[in-house]
């Protein structure tokens, strides 16, 4: 049988993204201008929110309040972490902890661990999410304006185009988190040690797995093209996935790869269908014939939704979007998120959908 999408709640004010702590059966919806909502198992929002930000956070355009990772440990240690761009606006990931109250934060805990300047307004990524291997990555987009005109995707001295990597279980003198023994290029000269892979234009967004140690990433593109990024964590590790060089698998420019293996597009569409790629998860929830191991995501303009099959050797493309029972209105699909089950979850903004048989 076919999924369809059901409505699981609305009432939200530019939604982009869904998670839940492990073992959690809530969900905490991230709202662009500042705020972290509750739903409740019955589908009701608290009106109270669980964590409000808004007057740190610049929330327009491609900026605000973007990511939202729960730590492993969440239910005993009340961690979790959040990335926005605030009113310089530069990027900041900062670390919160939940009150004695479980629905609402404790917002004067609030521990800064990182500010990145950004040169333009766009492109912020703003991804946050643990790996199977228990760190913490964060998605870096190039910096903005168009083209990567500061070619700062491959340069190694930036952690802008990247995907960083930190440990956030301790500290040092210098940094409110370690740097991890594995990360690629920890001992380079000159090389920002935080930079697990690089090569990336706006990673809007990218996921794990919950079955696989696969790293899945939606890179929106420059004119012509969007694409789906694929690799194994352990291939991921210094994986440079060609931004600017390429665009997908076209070539874009001259600048020569700074380093890394080079890793192409698992898949990529045309300007045609779309225009700004809104990457989603490997569907790992209760069982959908239709969609169990499949890779889902969606675009931001045509609000069009397609799957692939996941690793090992991801599959072609296919379009299901008609097959959901209803039509995503366009230029409406902000994000995709999961439940602490693995249900999936798409945001068009006002209204959280779910996926169902």
């Amino acid at each position: 049988m076919g999924a369809r999408l059901t409505q699981a709640a609305t009432g939200f004010d530019r939604a982009l993204l869904i998670t839940a702590p492990a073992g959690d059966d809530r969900l905490f919806v991230v709202e662009q201008g500042g705020k972290i909502r509750i739903v409740r198992p019955n589908g009701s929002v608290a009106s109270r929110p669980f964590l409000d930000i808004s007057s740190l956070v610049s929330g327009g355009g491609e900026q605000g309040l973007l990511g939202l990772a729960f730590h492993p440990q969440y239910a005993t240690n009340g961690r979790f972490f959040v990335d926005y761009t605030n009113r310089a606006d530069a990027t900041v990931v900062a670390e919160f902890r939940v009150s004695g109250n479980r629905d609402v934060a404790n917002a004067a805990s609030r521990r800064r661990l990182m500010r990145i300047a950004q040169p333009f307004e766009n492109h912020n990524g703003g991804m946050v999410a643990f790996g199977p291997d228990g760190f913490l990555y964060i998605g870096m987009g190039d910096g903005g304006s168009g083209g990567d005109p500061g070619n700062r995707a491959q340069n190694l001295t930036t952690p802008l185009g990247k995907i960083l990597r930190i440990d956030v279980n301790g500290r040092t003198r210098t940094r409110e988190y370690k740097i991890p023994v594995s990360n690629p290029f920890r001992t380079r000269r000159g090389a920002r040690p935080e930079i697990f892979a690089l090569g990336v234009r706006n990673p809007w967004r990218f996921s794990f797995d919950r079955a696989r140690p696969d790293l899945w990433i939606g890179d929106v593109g420059q004119n012509k093209t969007e694409e789906i990024d694929f690799a194994t964590l352990a291939r991921a590790r210094g994986a440079n996935f060609g931004w600017n060089r390429f665009e997908a698998r076209g070539r874009f420019s001259d600048v020569p790869l700074s380093a890394g293996r080079l890793i192409q597009p698992v898949a990529q569409y045309s300007h045609g269908p779309g225009c700004s790629v809104t990457g989603g998860y490997v569907y790992r929830g209760p069982s959908i014939p239709d969609l169990d191991g499949r890779y889902i995501f969606s675009d931001f303009c045509s609000s069009q939704v397609w799957s692939l099959r996941a690793g090992p050797t991801p599959g072609g493309l296919r379009d299901i979007s008609n097959s959901l029972g209803m039509r995503l209105p366009a230029a409406g699909v902000r994000g995709f998120g999961e439940g602490s089950d693995g249900r999936l979850y798409v945001t068009t903004g006002e209204t959280v959908w779910r996926f169902d048989l």
